[in-house]
């Protein structure tokens, strides 16, 4: 038993073992879930959500059906990943404003453009739409595409279904998969079949001629293509960026004012962005970025999208909606990757290359149709010339029955001119039976016949259709036969499908130059900048604290003068300088709270302490000075400190150590640094040397091996400078004065 057991082992190597199943999921994730397949456009979800509604037959002219139920019977037979997926994707494929051609029909609340979701699937009903019964799921009774079975093998379902337009590009996909992800842009329906039939015309046609039938994308928000001269390059190679921006207008509105109305927005907007971007817009007021815009208010319905942005008197609205353009979403970029499954393989297309799958496709579904047509047309044929000769010797057919015992002896004489057993009249008549030759099936038709198709009208009108099946014979062997007779029934469908269901271009496509912002120059002003010991910050007007110095200066821990054009410098225990502008300082009351540095900056209140703030522009022409815990001191130009970025390195510390004192030596005379275990040693300013920021420093005062700095102290001579130890009072400029780097005396 172990032998056989053994011999059932196979051994591998573990890292080939899970490279083969990560590809194999790698490759199900890729084909079986998340990217389209070139032939139809339609994800496997979509497809088998369509086919389902198409089997349950929710047409488009019969009463609409429960969501939940679509989705049970989609989940149970064909898609079994889970109910919110397949109802995510029949919600999204009724959207009007998601897809240019909803294939989805819907009924309740199916969510809406500004990003409410839809009811739950027990509320909502749908049925199919009249483009997806009559331009994805007609003729699938004909064996147009393979059937494949479904996941447990109970039911079969279409491996694609004979979608009679590009649905990938009218529709667009969107879709992350394994290591790679599809985007591609929705398009004006009228026009991608314009380009279909140029190209069948012409299959040799470049992507700057298709480019005159399809100028660009058109989406279903509308909005403006802003780089057309770009697209020529994405739509070769499949891949790039598109630039989008919404359409607004300029309206006067009462009061000699103008407001900014925007009607349409840029695709990528759709949802929760459209709240995003009233935020950013009030963001921008709040940032004083624009003092020109007084009111923003979001009148969007059903009927369409109105924001009304409302300017002050005065204000330059063109300049208002430039600035909209460049720091909103209202100007967007939509990423292009045309990438789906063809022939089993994903594959990044150029929009000729895609309408060519299609067009190929579009040939294989109409062989397929025309051959099952011919078929059947024949089995036609030969019916119709069977009863057209049974007509003829109606009689004699009579006759037989009438003496036959059964079905099968009479089948048998008609078929074969077997006579046995059969009671005629005369002899001339079994003759005549012995004669008879009809097929099978013209027997079992000749047998089913009923007597009033005897009548002299009926036999006409059995002979015209005998024409009539002659004339679809001929007509469907022309088109199997020739290449350009089976084009021309393609175009003939796809003008028809075009004549019922395009609609007119909503996107504008142009070539728009880039917006350009022309920045007021702020009025300089003296401000206050006002912190408590929490680290809340403020900024308000110099004639506000006039009003309430006293109490400005009694519940701050920092009262700096600057200008509003002026940045405030913090510096913290960890070496870091945060640099913050005062005009993006919150301002306005005295009693207002103020904002955390926090939120102002890449200050983290968690592990930093502010040890000093100050104006920069008052730092720039001082000298700061930087004590650490582990005795080392410098002093720094503060010109050093002008510099972009928000928060950077203002002083290189050793390994453990931090800051505990920092300060502009602006009129100091000595420097006195205070030990844990009370030592104080007291220098000269002098002898503090000039480092650059990125130095360490030199040592201040020797330290015992346990002992630290807590306080350093800039004194002048007219400071008196007190501190208490051990509850005794330290007068700090009656100390006296050492040397650096020495031990200094305990108090």
């Amino acid at each position: 038993m172990t032998e056989k057991i053994r011999e059932q082992i196979i051994e591998t190597e573990y890292s080939d073992v899970m490279q083969k199943s990560y590809i194999d999921y790698a490759m199900s994730v890729i084909v079986a879930r998340a990217l389209p397949d070139v032939r139809d456009g339609l994800k496997p979800v979509q497809r088998r959500t369509l086919y389902d509604m198409h089997e349950l037959g929710i047409r488009y002219d019969k009463p609409y059906r429960k969501s939940a139920r679509i989705v049970g019977d989609t989940m149970g037979k064909y898609h079994p990943h889970g109910d919110a997926s397949i109802y995510d994707a029949l919600v999204v494929m009724s959207q009007d404003f998601k897809k240019s051609v909803p294939l989805v029909d819907g009924h309740g609340n199916f969510g809406s453009i500004e990003g409410d979701g839809a009811a739950a699937m027990r509320y909502t009903e749908a049925r199919l739409s009249q483009i997806a019964q009559e331009a994805y799921l007609a003729d699938l009774d004909k064996d147009l595409v393979d059937f494949i079975p479904n996941f447990d093998e109970t039911e079969k379902e279409p491996e694609v279904l004979p979608v009679r337009i590009p649905n990938l590009l009218v529709n667009g996909a969107d879709g992350i998969a394994v290591g790679m992800a599809t985007s591609i842009p929705q398009h004006n329906l009228g026009e991608v079949i314009d380009g279909v039939i140029a190209y069948m015309k012409n299959p040799e046609i470049n992507t700057r001629q298709m480019m005159e039938y399809i100028p660009g994308p058109d989406f279903p928000t509308g909005g403006i293509v802003t780089n057309r001269d770009e697209l020529l390059a994405i739509y070769s190679t499949g891949a790039g960026k598109i630039k989008i921006r919404g359409k607004a207008s300029i309206e006067k509105i009462k009061g000699g004012r103008e407001a900014i109305v925007v009607s349409e927005i840029p695709y990528t907007m759709i949802g929760a962005n459209i709240g995003k971007f009233l935020n950013d817009t009030y963001a921008l007021v709040e940032s004083k970025k624009t003092s020109d815009i007084v009111d923003i208010s979001n009148m969007s319905s059903k009927d369409g999208i109105r924001i009304v942005i409302e300017l002050k008197r005065g204000a330059d609205a063109q300049n208002v909606l430039n600035l909209l353009y460049r720091k909103t979403r209202l100007e967007d970029t939509f990423g292009v990757n045309m990438l789906a499954v063809a022939e089993g393989k994903p594959e990044t297309m150029g929009i000729v290359p895609i309408i060519r799958h299609h067009v190929n496709f579009q040939y294989e579904l109409a062989t397929r149709k025309y051959t099952n047509l011919l078929k059947k047309e024949k089995e036609k044929k030969e019916i119709q010339e069977g009863l057209i000769k049974a007509v003829d010797v109606i009689d004699l057919i009579i006759e037989i029955l009438r003496g036959s015992r059964s079905v099968k002896m009479a089948r048998a004489c008609l078929v074969d001119g077997i006579t046995e057993g059969i009671r005629f009249k005369s002899e001339q008549s079994e003759k005549d039976a012995r004669l008879l030759h009809f097929t099978q099936r013209q027997a079992d038709a000749i047998l089913q016949m009923r007597m009033y198709r005897l009548i002299g009208l009926e036999i006409e009108q059995l002979r015209a259709d005998y024409e009539k099946t002659m004339q679809n014979i001929q007509e469907d062997m022309d088109i199997l036969e020739h290449r350009a007779s089976m084009a021309r029934v393609i175009i003939r469908d796809l003008k028809e499908i075009k004549k019922t269901f395009a609609r007119k271009r909503r996107t504008l496509i142009d070539n728009v130059a880039e917006a350009v912002i022309e920045e007021k120059p702020i009025e300089e002003q003296e401000m206050v900048v006002l912190m408590d010991r929490f680290g809340y910050v403020k900024a308000i007007d110099l004639s506000v604290y006039d009003r309430n110095q006293e109490a400005a200066d009694k519940e701050n821990k920092y009262v700096i003068h600057c200008s509003n054009l002026d940045r405030l410098a913090v510096f913290s225990s960890t070496g870091q300088l945060h640099l913050i502008k005062v005009l993006d300082m919150p301002g306005g009351k005295f009693r207002d709270k103020g904002t955390p540095i926090d939120n102002l900056s890449k200050f983290d209140s968690a592990r930093e302490r502010i040890l000093f703030a100050e104006a920069l522009g008052a730092v720039k022409e001082s000298k700061v000075f930087f004590g650490t815990r582990a005795g080392y001191i410098k002093q720094v130009d503060g010109a050093e400190f002008d510099v972009s970025r928000y928060s950077s390195i203002a002083s290189k510390l050793g390994q453990g150590d931090e800051l505990v004192a920092v300060g502009t030596i602006r009129g100091a005379e000595t420097l006195v640094m205070e030990t844990k275990s009370g030592y104080f040693l007291r220098i000269p300013v002098s002898d503090i040397p000039e480092k650059k920021k990125a130095a360490v420093g030199v040592i201040g005062i020797k330290l015992g091996r346990a002992d630290r700095v807590s306080q350093m102290y800039l004194l002048t001579d007219q400071e008196g400078g007190l501190t208490s130890l051990h509850n005794k009072k330290v007068v700090l400029n009656r100390l006296h004065i050492g040397s650096r780097a020495t031990k200094g005396v305990k108090r």
